[in-house]
Parts: structure tokens; sequence; C-alpha cells
């Protein structure tokens, strides 16, 4: 009818085959379009051509780690904004502060509840969208300012 608005996309990056199809199943549930890469130089290139909306993210891969495309994924100015929630089995402080220092936005210990991984990904969502609808404001504030003032 009007505007669609396209189905969030969600990368699954993991490299245990039943850890992914689990996330598979959870997903199921929620309406998106998802793809699953097995390793850290996979989980980027296809990051890099998909732009998805949500990187599940596996710590422990093979070739790079979870905390390596993290950093990868915000020092490209293409991926920043991409919302990145780690998915591990640890639980030490050191590795959540490792995770934090990467610029995860938020964790999910395994063995993961469903409701917990899609309250996360709505939440993760809804703040992207505020933060789209913020940035239109200000640039169409700023377009109206220039417009108000040529000398700016």
């Amino acid at each position: 009818m009007g505007d669609e608005v396209p189905l969030p996309k969600i990368l699954i990056a993991d490299d245990n085959q039943s850890g992914v199809v689990l996330l598979e199943a959870y997903l199921s549930e929620f309406e998106c379009e998802t793809k699953v890469t097995s390793n850290g130089e996979e989980t980027l290139n296809t990051l890099n051509q998909w732009l998805p909306d949500i990187v599940l993210l596996d710590v422990m891969m093979p070739k790079l780690s979870g905390f390596d495309v993290c950093k990868a994924v915000r020092s490209n100015p293409a991926t920043k904004d991409v919302g990145i929630i780690m998915v591990t089995a640890l639980d030490e402080h050191s590795d959540i502060d490792k995770g934090i220092d990467a610029g995860t936005d938020d964790f999910l210990t395994k063995p993961i509840d469903q409701q917990e991984l899609l309250i996360r990904i709505e939440s993760l969502l809804k703040a992207r969208n505020e933060k789209d609808d913020l940035s239109r404001t200000l640039t169409y504030i700023r377009n109206i300012e220039a417009g108000l003032n040529p000398s700016s």
C-alpha cells in the first residue's frame, strides 16, 4: 500500500552449528531476514556487503574473534551503527569488559533464553530507529536554518 517497512536484517555469526540452529529457531517467531556466518572474516565480509541491523556475534570464532570483529565494525563508518549483541558462554568480568571496550551494545550468555533474546533485539531496533529519527529531524532543522540564514 504505502511505505513498506523493510524487515530487520539479523546476521548470526557463530561457528557452532547447534547454536546457529537454536538461534534460527528462536528468530523464526520474529519477522526478520537472517544470514549466517561461521568465522570472523566471513562475518566482516557479509556485514560490509549486506549491512544488517543487528549482529548476534559469538565471541569464540575461528580466524577473528568476536572482539576483533566488533572492533572492526565500530571502526568502519559504514557499519559503526550496526547493533551488536555478543553471544557467549563466557561470563568472566574481564570478558565483559573486553566486549564493552570493543564496542558491543549488549551481551547474551549461553544458554540463551528466547524471550530475553527477542526483547534485546527489539530494544536495539527501537533505539536504532529513534536514533535515525533524531538524525533526520536534526538534518531537517539544519536545512531550515540554512534556508533562513543563507550567510551561514
